[in-house]
Parts: C-alpha cells; sequence; structure tokens
C-alpha cells in the first residue's frame, strides 16, 4: 500500500494531450491510486503543447479510467481527477519549463516538502527525448531531492542510433535516475517468470539442453497494420516487439539464477546470457507481409496508402536463436511475431525431449506452455492414463489458469505495475544501457541485411491465416514436435462407443 515516503510527490506526464498518456499513463496512475498504491498527497501535472484546460484534460482522461467496480468507484475516479491539473508549453523552449518549475516549487513549499521526489513521465517520440532531458536538467533537477524519468521504447532504430541517444541522456541523467520502460517487463506473466523457474526445484533441475528440446516465444495479432501504416513501414514486426518485448521475455527465460532479487542483480545476468547469443544466422529466418486475407475484405498491407507500393516491410518473422553456453547449447530457440493472423495471443513454449523408448512408443512430449496474454495462464502438457477400462495414454495437462485460481486477486497492469516500480525507484524491470547496447548488437546486422537492396522479399500470407506458409516446417527444423491430429483436446469428452 501507499508508504510515507510517496507523501507529496510530484509526477509530470509531457506528451499529456496524446494517445498513449491517454490511453496507458492516466489509467496507470488510477489503478494504483484505485487500489491504495499511490499516496492521495501526489500532484499529477499533464504538459503538452496543446492548449487546453485542467477540466479539458480531465474529460479526455476520464473514460479511460477504469472501474471494477462499477458506480463504488466513482467517488474514486472523482477525487483522482482532482488531483490532476495541466499546464501548457513548449517542449525546447525555456518559458513552459520556468512556469512548470514554479508550480512544483509553490506546490512543495506549501507542503513543506524538505526532499522533493519528482517523476517526469516522458510519453514522447524519442526524436524529443534530448529537448526534454535537457530543459528538465536546466530548469526541473533539484539536488536536495529525487527525480527519476521514465522514457518509452524505441530507445533508437538501430545500434547507431541507440547509441547516439544513451550519449546524449548519460550526462543529463544517471542511469539511476533513468528508467527505460518496456511495457512487457511489468506483465505478470513476465514478472512470474523468475520465481516460477529457480523457485520451483522440478523446474530448474529440466530446464536445460539434457531435457528441454525446443523454445519457442510467439506474438501473434488478429489485426493489420489499419491507420499505422506510413509508421510501421519504417519500423517492421522485429523493431516494434522482436527487439524488445520479446527479447526482454527470452532473457528471463534462459539466464542463470541471480544472486538475489536485486535490480542490479537480475539485470547483470540478463545481460551476461545476450552476450552469450550466436550472430543471427540470415539463413535461418522466415519473414512475410500479409496480403488480403481469402475472401476479400481485409485490406493487404500494400492496399494502405501510407505505405510504399513496393514496401519491403516485414509483418511477420521466425528468427531462430542459438545461445553458446553449456546451458543451452544445441537448443534451437525460435522467436515469431506476426500482425493480421488468426487470433491474438502471447506466448512461451518448452517442449521437453521425448520419454525414453521401450514400454512406450510414440508417446508425445511434454510442453509446458505459459500464455503472458490473453487470460493468463500456465499449463503443462503431460501424458496419463485415459479414464476407464483401456489402458491408454491421453495427453492432458496440470493447468493454473488465473481467472480460475485468482479469482479475488487484483493482478496489476503492465503499466500500473512499472510506474510503481519506478515511484520506488527499483530498476528490476527496467532495460539498463548495456542491455540495449547489447540486444543492438544482436539485431541490427540482421535489420541492414532485410533493408538492404539485397534484402529478400517477404513471401506474402493472406490476412487472417494461422501461420505463413513454410512455418509449420520451419519450426519442425528447429525440433518442434508437433501433436499427431486428434491426439489432444480441451475440453476432454467421454469417447463415443
Amino acid at each position: 500500500m501507499a508508504t510515507q515516503f510517496d507523501e507529496n510527490t510530484v509526477i509530470t506526464i509531457f506528451g499529456a494531450s496524446g494517445d498513449l498518456s491517454k490511453k496507458k499513463t492516466f489509467p496507470a496512475l488510477f489503478g494504483l491510486y484505485r487500489e491504495g498504491y499511490l499516496n492521495p498527497t501526489t500532484k499529477i501535472i499533464g504538459y503538452a503543447r496543446s492548449k487546453l484546460s485542467n477540466e479539458d484534460l480531465r474529460e479526455k482522461v476520464k473514460p479511460f479510467l477504469k472501474k471494477p467496480n462499477g458506480a463504488k468507484d466513482d467517488a474514486k475516479v472523482n477525487e483522482f481527477l482532482s488531483m490532476v491539473s495541466y499546464h501548457a508549453g513548449p517542449y525546447d523552449s525555456d518559458e513552459g519549463y520556468l512556469e512548470l518549475k514554479k508550480i512544483i516549487e509553490e506546490f512543495e513549499a506549501e507542503k513543506k516538502v524538505d526532499e522533493p521526489h519528482r517523476l517526469f513521465y516522458l510519453a514522447l517520440p524519442p526524436s524529443i527525448f534530448i529537448d526534454v532531458c535537457s530543459k528538465l536538467k536546466e530548469n526541473l533537477y533539484t539536488e536536495s531531492g529525487i527525480q527519476r524519468v521514465i522514457v518509452e521504447k524505441p530507445f533508437g532504430h538501430d545500434l547507431q542510433s541507440a547509441t547516439e541517444l544513451q550519449e546524449k541522456l548519460a550526462p543529463l541523467f544517471s542511469e539511476d535516475e533513468l528508467f527505460r520502460i518496456d511495457h512487457y517487463l511489468g506483465k505478470e506473466m513476465v514478472k512470474n517468470l523468475l520465481l516460477m523457474r529457480f523457485g520451483n526445484t522440478f523446474l530448474n533441475a529440466a530446464w536445460n539442453k539434457e531435457n528441454i528440446q525446443s523454445v519457442q516465444v510467439v506474438f501473434k495479432e488478429p489485426f493489420g497494420t489499419e491507420g499505422r501504416g506510413g509508421y510501421f513501414d519504417s519500423i517492421g514486426i522485429i523493431r516494434d516487439v522482436m527487439q524488445n518485448h520479446l527479447l526482454q521475455v527470452l532473457t528471463l527465460l534462459t539466464m542463470e539464477r541471480p544472486v538475489s532479487f536485486d535490480p542490479e542483480s537480475v539485470r547483470d545476468e540478463k545481460v551476461k546470457v545476450l552476450k552469450a547469443f550466436s550472430p543471427i544466422d540470415h539463413d535461418d529466418i522466415l519473414i512475410g507481409q500479409y496480403g488480403r486475407s481469402v475472401d476479400g475484405s481485409k485490406p493487404s498491407y500494400l492496399d494502405d496508402e501510407t505505405v510504399k507500393e513496393d514496401s519491403k516491410c516485414v509483418t511477420f518473422a521466425a528468427i531462430g536463436f542459438k545461445i553458446a553456453n553449456e546451458r543451452w547449447d544445441g537448443v534451437p530457440i525460435v522467436m515469431r511475431a506476426g500482425k493480421a493472423l488468426n487470433e491474438g495471443k502471447v506466448e512461451i513454449r518448452i517442449q521437453f525431449r521425448r520419454v525414453a523408448s521401450g514400454m512406450f512408443t510414440d508417446i508425445p512430449n511434454n510442453e509446458l506452455v505459459i500464455r503472458i496474454q490473453p487470460n493468463e495462464a500456465i499449463y503443462l502438457k503431460c501424458n496419463a492414463k485415459t479414464p476407464g477400462l483401456a489402458n491408454e495414454n491421453q495427453t492432458t495437462e496440470l493447468d493454473l489458469t488465473y481467472s480460475e485460481r485468482y479469482k479475488n486477486y487484483w493482478i496489476p497492469e503492465a503499466y500500473e505495475s512499472l510506474i510503481r516500480d519506478a515511484l520506488l525507484g527499483d530498476h528490476s524491470n527496467f532495460v539498463r544501457d548495456d542491455e540495449l547496447d547489447v540486444s543492438w548488437k544482436l539485431f541490427t546486422p540482421l535489420l541492414n541485411y532485410l533493408e538492404g537492396p539485397d534484402g529478400p522479399q517477404p513471401k506474402i500470407y493472406p490476412y487472417g491465416c494461422r501461420s505463413p506458409d513454410g512455418l509449420v516446417e520451419f519450426l519442425a527444423d528447429h525440433g518442434y514436435t508437433f501433436s499427431k491430429p486428434g491426439s489432444y483436446q480441451w475440453p476432454v469428452t467421454t469417447p463415443k462407443m
């Protein structure tokens, strides 16, 4: 719950009139307040160039504040909105920051704050990070207290741009003061990986090349780039979710055990395993771009007028990874992500090696599935005797579905969790500078190859399909064994005689 240390904190949200603030940042702060994790003495200031009144901002934000208890939360909404004010000003000149400084210092003087606690959230494009951070350092930096700066991805476009961004940020704020937010690190199932792996002997003992046959990290979206084609064309699926979100998941899956939950111990192990990743083999990839749906009702990527007519932008990619260390040497690892597929989900699939032959013939592999979204779950596909008189095997599961097991629990959303961590100064679930550097070194050569003049043409796949042609073969080549048709079903029903 809220602590004494949280009293009279000032949170300033830059880009307060934008979609990210409206749909994520303010709702996350409200969620923390609603659940008692944001002190009611907190002052929240929205800052942007748009000419808005306090009431204008509150009305923009209000529809996005979630009320799980219905009308009972109405009072909470009104209390929270009374904590929110707005100030308009430019991002690249001193005037707005000096006015903001006056507002903050008057609040701190009124509350008799000796050690200011200021959080600056940059819900802004990277192109203006440096302008805003420079002005913050010049005008709002307090030597007598604490300031923390949250910056949103993307953290650069490639290794060179990421390095340049870091070189400009480093003189302004220390690594302790910077929080690079990747919202996947705030998701409940991602945060659960450390405890699940290292807190369960039966899993930790099997988490190695002797027992694991293949690893997959999967991201699927059921929609295309509707309305974002021009933006996405310079990004692609690899930059959008693979170099950041999915790689974070993969490092937590494959890192060694940290000495403690101390943030730097965790991040040290993530960097160590990243350095053990072999360079990505340009022949060990499958790339695609979505075309029109089979029935013609959904447009192709190239139908978007904001997209170049000859664009080779990748909207689906499957990439093979190899980790050259004692735990993972020889284990095929696949990261795959795609837009305009048949469903939306993010999951991890750990497939174990087959049992020894002999009394069993062709018995299915065990598989641990961790579903990050939607409907968080962990289930282990295992083999058991089919109920009845026959001595036959059936694939079933040990199932932990969060909505069933934790019905009365509040599971914080990613931004709620991460903003709280930042307020407490906990860097465990934020990206460190050297981690960012190693990740871009891994992906930049592949991006240069794909986007170069001699880069391959992505295969066209129909909007709404389960997967592009070739994915089944690609996964089979990477050690994944598919279940025989009809060998696994949910729910289980009594077979007809």
